[in-house]
């Protein structure tokens, strides 16, 4: 149930300060700096107008910014979308075109990773590769490394689709810099791109020109913070991208509009608030690969490490048919807390899927608790019934990433409901006296991963010493369950209740690393899918492993297991300190 404060902030939702940013943002575009600094000012000015003091940071970040592109093979000239952080060709580079077919991504974890590929070993050096898909990091790298110069990304309909194609996460450093793209990349519409298969599989060439512009950019990064009255140093962190492609009214000004209402909603009410949230408005997101809220976990990190309960994403939120909260990104260990926000709120039944490496979820090298990114989407039902191909915003709607993302993609009524769960799942998380994250769903799904990991395996190696340390925490964290039960009325700034909490948030800092990541602390893995426990997941492979390679695998599992028990066992011992 929804608590009389909730219930209090909720009834103050309302579009008058949120739609009109919406309007002015469907004729803004919001891809160059300059653009993106005017974005800014928008946002700031209207918060101060409304009496929310607003804080703004000036970082300089690493962008690529996608001009003109086109195709010409023979008498056939098309136009395409060259995809940020791909190399330019604005002289135009000629070579034998390959067509690779490949399966249309299902999904956000498809579009991400190489994909269903079919190539029979051809031969792609030195050529253009043509393939079905989107210029997306996995299948880019892929290309690469088989020695293609350029690719061409068949995009599933009418409309190109802007993108960025590199798996360097944010601003890249020493280490992600060999990882930067080396070949040209561009996107074409469906119909243009089944006429460049056809002349690949003649045996023709084409001409790619594509001019890609890259540099460090000044890009604004408006923040507000809401103190809260009794722990005002712990805050939930909310956030999301201000830059687009094109005018990006579904993906993300309606997103901008919920971050701008909560903000006002929760400053009306900030004397109902506990501990404090930060909110924050992301540049770089769609140029640079989540430059902005990188820039801000590297900045902020120490304070992040210490202090965040949580952190929640907020993209295309409110769009048009998304009546329904499946395919929820969310962290295990809150999707209790979140399943029964979305029903007190909304009436709904909450469908979650583990987090994407993807929308800004720039913090799960610091160890963060997360929820939400993409929130509400149109049933699956109605995406068949429209032929809709999978898209990675919008709410399902195919417009994502393409000049057709205008007014017509936001809904009022659909807007205004996610706006009231967004508002109510923060508040929640920072008012709780006993931050209500069940790390025992986490080891659940630990185990149900390492059982998967074990059948694959077989007798090769032993994951063993990793599933009693995890039955041994959860253990634990029954007894934790029981402590904290105890907790609940008194009051946050009892001196138990603030060392449960702190306990709650070191769980976080062991357990979502070893779960998201391989990757040390502080630093950013790169933007592509990560299975459960991804140390481990070699052992998927072990069938398919040629017997010589056999050794390095089993040294990779036991590093991977060292890893783990010892994060499990750290938080066994966090947990029973906090109670002793």
């Amino acid at each position: 149930m929804l608590t009389e404060a909730q219930t209090s902030a909720l009834d103050s939702i309302s579009l008058d300060l949120p739609w009109p940013l919406i309007e002015r943002f469907s004729t803004l575009q919001r891809e160059h700096p300059d653009d993106v600094r005017v974005a800014a000012e928008e946002i700031s000015a209207r918060l101060r107008a409304h009496g929310v003091p607003v804080e703004v940071h000036d970082p300089e970040v690493f962008l690529s910014l996608p001009g003109a592109a086109s195709l010409t093979a023979g008498d056939f000239t098309c136009r395409a979308k060259p995809m940020a952080m791909s190399v330019s060709f604005p002289d135009g580079v000629t070579a034998p075109l390959a067509y690779v077919p490949a399966r249309y991504a299902r999904n956000a974890d498809e579009m991400f990773s190489k994909g269903f590929v079919s190539d029979d070993d051809m031969e792609i050096a030195g050529r253009i590769v043509v393939s079905e898909g989107f210029g997306m990091p996995g299948k880019v790298a892929y290309f690469e490394q088989r020695g293609a110069i350029g690719m061409i990304a068949v995009n599933p309909g009418r409309n190109p689709h802007w993108g960025i194609c590199t798996t360097v996460w944010g601003t890249p450093d020493l280490r992600d810099l060999p990882r930067k793209p080396k070949i040209a990349v561009v996107a074409v519409n469906n119909p243009d791109g089944q006429a460049l298969i056809a002349r690949a599989r003649e045996g023709g060439d084409v001409t790619l020109r594509s001019v890609v512009t890259e540099g460090w950019y000044r890009s604004p990064i408006p923040t507000v913070t809401i103190p809260g009255t009794d722990e005002p140093d712990t805050f939930v962190l909310l956030h999301g991208h201000y830059d687009s492609w094109d005018v990006g009214v579904g993906d993300n000004a309606v997103g901008d509009a919920t971050l701008m209402e909560v903000a006002r909603v929760l400053w009306l009410h900030r004397a109902q608030l506990k501990r404090s949230v930060r909110i924050a408005w992301w540049p770089g997101h769609s140029t640079g690969r989540y430059a902005g809220s990188t820039w801000f976990a590297d900045r902020f990190a120490i304070d992040l490490y210490e202090n965040c309960i949580a952190q929640v994403n907020c993209d295309s939120p409110g769009c048009r048919w998304a009546t329904e909260y499946i395919d929820v990104s969310l962290m295990d260990e809150t999707e209790a807390f979140c399943a029964s926000i979305i029903r007190d709120v909304a009436g709904k039944t909450l469908h979650a899927e583990r987090p994407h490496q993807a929308g800004d979820y720039s913090f799960n090298n610091i160890g963060i608790s997360s929820f939400f990114m993409l929130l509400s989407t149109m049933p699956h039902e109605l995406r068949e019934k429209l032929g809709y191909y999978a898209v990675g915003g919008c709410g399902a709607n195919i417009e994502w990433h393409t000049e057709e993302d205008r007014m017509h993609v936001a809904d009022k009524e659909i807007l205004q409901m996610d706006m009231r769960i967004y508002c109510a799942a923060v508040m929640g998380v920072a008012n709780a006296t006993i931050a209500p994250f069940d790390f025992q769903a986490t080891l659940d799904g630990f185990a149900r991963t390492l059982d998967k990991y074990q059948q694959a395996i077989g007798s090769a190696f032993d994951f063993g010493p990793a599933r009693d340390a995890n039955r041994e925490l959860r253990a634990a964290l029954g007894d934790f369950a029981e402590y904290t039960r105890d907790l609940v009325t008194l009051d946050v700034g009892n001196p138990a209740v603030r060392r449960a909490n702190r306990a709650i948030r070191r769980l976080a800092r062991l357990l979502v690393p070893v779960n998201f990541t391989r990757g040390p602390e502080f630093f950013h893995d790169p933007a592509e899918t990560t299975p459960p426990l991804p140390d481990l997941a070699p052992a998927l492979a072990a069938a398919t492993t040629p017997p010589e390679s056999s050794g390095f695998l089993l040294t990779h599992l036991m590093r991977g297991q060292n890893r783990l028990v010892a994060a499990l066992r750290d938080a066994r011992r966090v947990v029973q300190d906090a109670m002793a």
